[in-house]
């Protein structure tokens, strides 16, 4: 049974970039032909997708976040991670990894990470 877990800081300042990492498992990043994602919800909204990589290695973003995001991965540790830079309190949400066979489709996440912007 494949599993999700997200790590990072709860509390990120402005301007500065946050680093995310996604540790799976029960299953492997590179096989199977899955997109794994990073997806938000901010308070009171509905969720985000912000980009994935693909079990390839390529990758996919979200044209709203306008370049401030990347997505890497280590296939050593079978951990993927999201990077988004020049953050604002607007970024401040409930941070999910996902796995799915579309970027839109989300069938397996993870219990999610808060993270706050905040001076």
């Amino acid at each position: 049974q494949v599993q999700l877990q997200e790590s990072g800081p709860g509390l990120v300042k402005p301007s500065q970039t946050l680093s995310l990492t996604c540790t799976v498992s029960g299953g492997s990043i590179t096989t199977n032909y899955y997109y794994w994602s990073w997806i938000r919800q901010p308070p009171g909204k509905g969720l985000e997708w912000m980009g994935a990589i693909h079990s390839s290695g390529s990758t996919r973003y979200s044209p709203s976040l306008k370049g401030r995001s990347s997505i890497s991965r280590d296939t050593s540790k079978n951990q993927f991670t999201l990077q988004l830079s020049s953050v604002t309190p607007e970024d401040t949400a409930m941070y999910y990894c996902a796995r799915g066979r579309t970027t839109i489709e989300w069938a397996i996440r993870g219990q999610g990470t808060q993270v706050t912007v905040a001076s």
